[in-house]
């Protein structure tokens, strides 16, 4: 967690953490978080996240594994549609 003064003065320093360590970067403002600062790879992450969320033929198809309403078949089947 950095103060917003602090993230100024630090940011090469916050950027080699976000890279290194994957982890957000709080900035607060007389005491009150008022930010974050995440890596790329974390911020595609959440986007492809919501992306599946916002999605009902995904959404559904992960209801129906989780509720073992799914076939699997072997790969090979997919030469039999040639």
């Amino acid at each position: 967690m950095y103060s917003v003064t602090e993230a100024q003065a630090k940011l090469p320093q916050l950027l080699r953490e976000l890279t290194a360590h994957e982890a957000p970067v709080a900035l607060t403002r007389h005491d009150r978080t008022v930010g974050y600062l995440v890596s790329k790879e974390q911020l595609e992450s959440l986007y492809e996240t919501l992306e599946v969320l916002g999605n009902p033929a995904a959404m559904k198809a992960i209801r129906d594994y989780e509720a073992g309403d799914m076939k699997f078949h072997p790969l090979s089947v997919l030469d039999e549609l040639d």
